[in-house]
């Protein structure tokens, strides 16, 4: 899985999901050229670990919080993170055997659990939970298919086996939100404005709005407002 990152998705993007599985930052630039060869063959490579290592690039031109944050002194710089810390990394393009080391280092062998969640059906998700019933992969992707179903207490029961992340609170917030018996023309910013005006007194009220915030979009300006007039209303 690939995926660009910028300054202000870096955390949630790089830091919370290096604690779900490792992450390869790659540090690159629209006129860097051995970054255009080593950008494919990090693709492939990681590619080809069937999701147990996920590849993040960085362009260092329009995120340079990102590249500080490395003290990067020249790309493509390539770095692995686990647990929230850089592990490993190199610099320069590389040949593809060195690509291949540096990832085989952090792709374990997959468990049998492991195979079964790769395959992303029904009946294997259920198989994996039975080997491994707190494998976090299986439990996110069974609980999205309940969700998708609108099983959101099998949902929640299925998130609860494992540790929170940013990733499980979101499909909790979602699960919840659609048990919701709200109006499906009322709009995000009108449900919002009305729940605001209870939080301070009602628990569910101000559940559901937490819920509603943590669904959004990290980029989207509302979603820091709404968190500042909940904490003004609260505070």
């Amino acid at each position: 899985m690939t995926r660009e990152t910028t300054d202000a998705t870096f955390q949630s993007d790089v830091i919370a999901r290096s604690n779900e599985v490792p992450v390869v930052v790659d540090l690159w630039a629209p006129w860097c050229g051995p970054c255009k060869t080593l950008g494919p063959m990090l693709e492939a490579v990681v590619g080809e670990t069937g999701g147990a290592v996920e590849l993040v690039t960085v362009n260092v031109d329009e995120n340079p919080q990102v590249a500080t944050a490395f003290q990067a002194q020249s790309i493509p710089a390539v770095y692995a993170m686990r647990a929230g810390k850089v592990v490993d990394g190199f610099i320069g393009a590389v040949a593809e055997p060195t690509v291949r080391d540096f990832v085989g280092r952090l792709a374990p062998a997959p468990s049998e659990a492991d195979l079964l969640v790769a395959a992303g059906d029904e009946a294997s998700l259920r198989s994996a939970l039975e080997l491994q019933p707190d494998h976090p992969g299986g439990v996110v992707a069974l609980a999205e298919l309940r969700i998708a179903r609108n099983e959101t207490e099998e949902a929640l029961a299925l998130l609860a086996r494992i540790p929170e992340t940013e990733q499980t609170r979101r499909l909790a917030a979602r699960a919840r939100l659609a048990a919701q018996d709200n109006p499906a023309s009322e709009s995000l910013d009108t449900r919002l404005a009305d729940l605001l005006t209870r939080v301070r007194t009602d628990d569910a009220a101000r559940l559901e709005y937490l819920d509603l915030l943590e669904t959004m979009d990290p980029e989207d300006p509302r979603r820091g407002s709404y968190r500042r007039a909940l904490a003004s209303q609260l505070f």
